[in-house]
């Protein structure tokens, strides 16, 4: 009873020599079974770290978009704040009445000048404009077309 123990193999067979061969040898998983079983996991691995990769670079992305769009915003309060500076301005507001809504102060005499169609007008600085072409009205460029066509 005290001798050396002996192997239950079956006759011919050589008993793999490195400690993870035996373990595979014993619970009966080969190298082709192995490379399956890796196989698996790697996919599972690959499928539970594919989602929440997905939703990361989307977020990023999304947080892209939401920056840019915050520095647009940005710029948008920066122009509003200027403009805001400018019609605190009692000139600049008394400028653009005088040239948007055409506004004299009292005692003043307003002149509009209206040159004939096919004339240059020249601007107070002396240089020339543009030609002013003769445009007929809406209801003459119609009749035109009603009576060509």
């Amino acid at each position: 009873m005290g001798g050396a123990r002996r192997s239950r193999m079956p006759q011919g067979t050589v008993p793999p020599g490195p400690l993870a061969r035996r373990v595979g040898y014993a619970v009966g998983i080969t190298t082709g079974r192995r490379a399956a079983l890796l196989a698996a996991l790697v996919c599972v691995l690959m499928l539970s770290v594919s989602v929440p990769l997905r939703n990361y670079v989307g977020q990023r992305a999304e947080l892209a978009a939401v920056y840019e769009q915050q520095q647009i915003l940005a710029d948008k309060i920066a122009e509003l704040e200027r403009r805001r500076g400018l019609l605190a301005d009692p000139q600049h507001i008394e400028t653009q009445a005088r040239e948007r809504l055409r506004y004299v102060l009292p005692g003043e005499a307003p002149y509009l000048v209206q040159l004939p169609p096919g004339t240059i007008a020249t601007d107070s600085t002396g240089g020339t404009g543009t030609v002013q072409s003769s445009v007929q009205p809406w209801y003459g460029q119609l009749w035109k077309s009603i009576n060509s066509g």
